[in-house]
Order: C-alpha cells, then sequence, then structure tokens
C-alpha cells in the first residue's frame, strides 16, 4: 500500500505492507530514530509522534493511517537555522533529561499540549504528559521544563 504523506515538512511517498506500524516505517525504512520503541503497547509513550498535531503511539498506530496526513518526530522540531526548538533548550537548562529515552516522546506531548493551551496550568501539564514514562528523572523537572519552554514560546509570538 501507498503511504502519501508529510513527515518533518518533507513529502514521502512509500510502499508499506497493511501491518506495518507507523514506528517501524519511521525508524527503520525512513531512519528518524528519535522515535523510540519502549513497551510496544502504547503505555510508555517513547514512541509519541504528534500526526496533524495531536500525539499518537506510534507503535500502535498503521502506517497506513499517515496516508495524507502531517507528521512530526522530534527530529522535525528543530528550527530553520538548526537551532533547537525552545522546548528542546529548557529540557537541557533544566536538567529534565537523564538518559533520553523519554525525552522526544515527553517534548512532543508538550508541544501538542502548548499548541493548544500557550498557557497551561502545572495540573494540565501533568494530565498532558500522563502517557509518557520516565524511569530516571523525577517528573518535577519535566514539569519545570515545559513550563520555561512556554514562556519562552510565548514571548517568540
Amino acid at each position: 500500500m501507498i503511504v502519501d504523506f508529510n513527515l518533518n515538512e518533507k513529502d514521502y511517498m512509500v510502499d508499506v505492507p497493511p501491518d506495518m506500524r507507523a514506528l517501524d516505517l519511521i525508524r527503520d525504512v525512513l531512519r528518524l530514530t528519535g522515535v523510540k520503541e519502549g513497551c510496544g503497547r502504547g503505555e510508555c509513550g517513547a514512541c509519541t509522534i504528534l500526526v496533524n498535531g495531536k500525539p499518537f503511539n506510534s507503535c500502535l498506530l498503521y502506517a497506513v493511517k499517515l496516508n495524507g496526513k502531517k507528521v512530526l518526530t522530534i527530529e522535525g522540531l528543530a528550527q530553520a537555522d538548526g537551532s533547537l526548538h525552545p522546548l528542546q533548550e529548557a529540557f537541557l537548562n533544566e536538567g529534565a533529561v537523564q538518559c533520553g529515552y523519554c525525552t522526544p516522546g515527553m517534548i512532543l506531548s508538550a508541544k501538542a499540549l502548548l499548541d493548544e493551551n500557550p498557557s497551561p496550568e502545572e495540573e494540565e501539564i501533568e494530565e498532558a504528559l500522563s502517557g509518557n514514562i520516565c524511569r530516571c528523572t523525577g517528573y518535577k523537572k519535566i514539569v519545570t521544563a515545559v513550563k520555561a519552554g512556554a514562556k519562552v514560546m510565548r514571548e517568540k509570538v
């Protein structure tokens, strides 16, 4: 089956088997390794991608469902000049990363929230990140990083 979609502002047409997961298409075929397989059951959020601005667990999403969609992975989040997105900067500055395995999914989930609500309350941040599990860092630094990234994003508008 042909999947015609936009990934990180680049158009792709890829022939995929009907049962291929979006995770496998992005990681194994297109070689964008920021998307991680954690649990393979949609419970950890390591495989989070944004599809038309909404977070999805790519391990549960068939690649054919990407047809006609706009997809964003962590690789597409950097600015045109190569500088990091404010959320990426905030995660680094606030020490919200350790091993980094969950970080791309956390950042993309946070971006989806901030695109909808540029000034979320702490509880809203926690809810938006509830589908993402981190085994290394305390969640306090992650929430602080989202708040800091949100502030920078609001100032740039």
